[in-house]
């Protein structure tokens, strides 16, 4: 058990001895410690040694600036060039919750940011402004997910995520891959060293399995969509919002170490409709809630979040090897012993 803020330090020094800003550090070990503070472990410090690697590839390159392709009325197009998707993600939603604020509603795509992480992050900073928000992602490097009646993968695993602001209570954030696992889930399975549910991977065969390890070959399985034909259906949609509307790449086979994604999000200011949005939200929201049992989207984060910052984070051993090999590879091993 680590405390939060011990951790995100730690990971912060990591990213500044590899050459990030301190500023853009302090942004990827929020985004990184946030997920695992919210238990999407994921999307978490487990993904710290895959950046840096990505950093000395050339996959990940740090200190860039989000740049703006175009920028009309309530349309803004951004060009990440590979920067650290906390930084890019962050700058892309800054300018899209001002002119959502200025004009009522934006698009804005995100084209070729390097991995963007727990998409609900974003919909939870637009909510925090006030903002409804839908986002659609693809990750046109990894292709991990097969086609309905497919055994082969053919997509990312492509997520969907809304959220949604409430008055007086945290927001509600819908987030999920349109696959039935996310591959960092997968990969936590591996690292801990426990098989799999049925009904979420194939072999590079086309045989259902439950060996994580399945997922990474060689030769490499694939995840099946969530829902069948619908959940594919979905993700397909996802890939063409998010790869073909951004201007950023979309599936065709070609092999890539990088691990980037194009986000498509749709920014609104509810007031502009003049709907009475926040009576229609809570009416809703309480009438599903009423039977003993449900819980709404983002309600097991909030607790998850809540008890993680009183008692630690939870990391696996495998997770936790890796962080400390990194550290002591960037002459870090003193300050990041400290942490535990």
């Amino acid at each position: 058990m680590i405390d939060a803020a011990r951790l995100d330090g730690a990971v912060a020094a990591m990213f500044r001895a590899v050459g990030s800003a301190p500023a853009e550090a302090a942004l990827i070990a929020r985004h990184l410690v946030g997920a695992d503070l919210c238990g999407h472990h994921s999307h978490g410090v487990g993904l710290v040694a895959g950046y840096i690697a990505a950093v000395a590839r050339g996959d990940l390159v740090l200190n860039r600036q989000i740049e703006t392709v175009r920028d009309h009325g309530t349309l803004l197009v951004f060009d990440g060039g590979r920067g650290a998707g906390a930084a890019m993600g962050r700058a892309a939603m800054e300018r899209g919750i001002a002119r959502a604020k200025a004009e009522g509603h934006a698009l804005v795509a995100l084209r070729d940011s390097h991995h963007l992480g727990r998409i609900g992050a974003w919909a939870e900073q637009c909510a925090a402004a006030g903002l409804v928000s839908i986002h659609f992602v693809n990750v046109p490097s990894h292709a991990a997910v097969a086609a309905f009646g497919g055994m082969a993968a053919r997509l990312g695993t492509n997520p969907f995520t809304a959220g949604f602001p409430r008055e007086g209570a945290a927001p509600l954030i819908v987030d999920f891959a349109t696959s039935r696992w996310a591959v960092g889930k997968v990969q936590v399975a591996r690292r801990k060293g426990e098989r799999l549910p049925p009904g979420i991977l194939l072999d590079a065969a086309g045989r259902e399995t439950d060996d994580p390890t399945a997922l990474y070959g060689p030769p490499p399985g694939a995840l099946l969509p969530f829902g069948e034909h619908k959940g594919f259906g979905l993700a397909l949609a996802v890939e063409l919002l998010a790869g073909a509307m951004t201007g950023g790449l979309t599936q065709d086979g070609t092999p890539s170490s990088a691990i980037t994604n194009s986000m498509f999000s749709i920014i609104i200011a509810p007031e502009a409709l003049g709907t009475g949005y926040h009576r229609w939200v809570e009416a809703a929201l309480a009438w599903v809630a009423s039977e003993r049992g449900v819980r709404l989207p983002g309600e097991p984060e909030e607790e998850v979040r809540a008890r993680r910052l009183r008692e630690g984070i939870p990391l696996d051993r495998m997770t936790w090897q890796e962080l400390e090999a990194a550290a002591s590879s960037l002459g870090l091993a003193g300050p990041w012993a400290a942490v535990g």
